[in-house]
């Protein structure tokens, strides 16, 4: 426990830019790394509930440009790998991806992807690591660790993929909210060192010292950009029903604007994903329940809550957490 509270030291000291930063949105409407449809509409749903109208208001974003949805052409319809489900189409999909995401980053902006199933962290990561030379800090925030391969998975979606010519170290990688893992990502996770923190650990040491050592485990210098991938299935059922493959025992929704507010304390993030949000699953008020959140999340990663955070950092009021 010295180390948790070391690194809950340190971090409650960092300090962030209030600055507005440039912000660019990038639709994928992509359902094919999984079987249920619906996932597709998670971009719309998300917009429709006054997602750019919020990053005005709520974060103050000055210099927010919207790039419209990623639209891609199956140039690999004879690429098929065994177990693995519409390889052509998440290839074809990632590589277009890959080039608008990096745009996006080389535009100046962070940028902002709206899926989409999770499979599109493929192409948004790889397209984040071509804009900044690969030196990047990956944050996955999910129920699932997707790290299965062909061989090893049972359902055979793809969240992952070997074809990609920039390589994330996995010493650059971390999980946070893991609770529903296949015994082969077990075995991976452990015999390659990759830092995961699940919700044993949220709940025995609190959100907040789990995401600082997390964020010292990708980042120990802090200087790298941050690249967050948001599964909404990282929040429990209770918070965001609307998802494909909900787990019971999920972060609450505070956790999750925690998580991103502690990101934006950073200065350093540069792209997130949202993903996994599916209108078409649940009642009304279900998905409003999921999209909600799902606003939450993004708008706590472009500074919704600067002014406590501002009070804190000026010893205004106590850290929230620092008991």
């Amino acid at each position: 426990m010295k180390k948790f509270n070391r690194i809950f030291t340190n971090y409650t000291r960092r300090s962030y830019s209030s600055s507005s930063p440039k912000v660019g949105i990038l639709d994928v409407p992509f359902e094919k790394g999984q079987d249920k449809s619906g996932v597709e509409f998670g971009p719309k749903s998300i917009r429709d509930a006054g997602l750019l109208q919020k990053l005005i208001e709520c974060c103050g974003i000055t210099d927010l440009k919207d790039y419209g949805e990623v639209k891609y052409l199956n140039n690999c319809r004879n690429a098929e790998v065994l177990n693995m489900k519409h390889y052509d189409h998440v290839i074809s999909c990632s590589k277009e991806l890959s080039e608008q995401v990096e745009k996006v980053i080389r535009d100046g902006r962070i940028c902002l992807t709206l899926g989409g199933d999770h499979s599109i962290g493929i192409g948004t990561i790889h397209g984040h690591m071509r804009a900044k030379s690969e030196d990047l800090a990956v944050l996955w925030v999910d129920a699932h660790a997707d790290l299965n391969t062909n061989r090893s998975s049972h359902s055979g979606n793809i969240h992952g993929a070997d074809w990609l010519q920039c390589k994330l170290s996995l010493r650059n990688l971390a999980y946070i909210g893991l609770r529903s893992i296949d015994p082969y990502e077990h075995v991976i996770m452990h015999n390659l060192g990759i830092s995961h923190f699940d919700m044993f650990d949220i709940q025995r040491y609190g959100i907040d010292t789990v995401v600082s050592a997390a964020i010292d485990q990708i980042d120990p210098d802090h200087n790298k950009p941050i690249h967050v991938s948001f599964d909404i299935d990282s929040l429990d059922p209770l918070e965001a029903p609307s998802t494909g493959t909900p787990v019971r025992g999920g972060l609450l929704l505070r956790e999750g604007i925690h998580i991103m507010t502690a990101i934006y304390k950073t200065g350093r993030l540069g792209a997130l994903d949202l993903v996994e949000v599916n209108p078409k699953i649940g009642t009304q008020g279900d998905v409003e329940r999921t999209v909600t959140a799902a606003l939450h999340i993004i708008l706590a990663a472009f500074g919704e809550n600067r002014r406590l955070i501002k009070l804190e950092s000026n010893n205004l009021i106590p850290p929230t957490n620092n008991k």
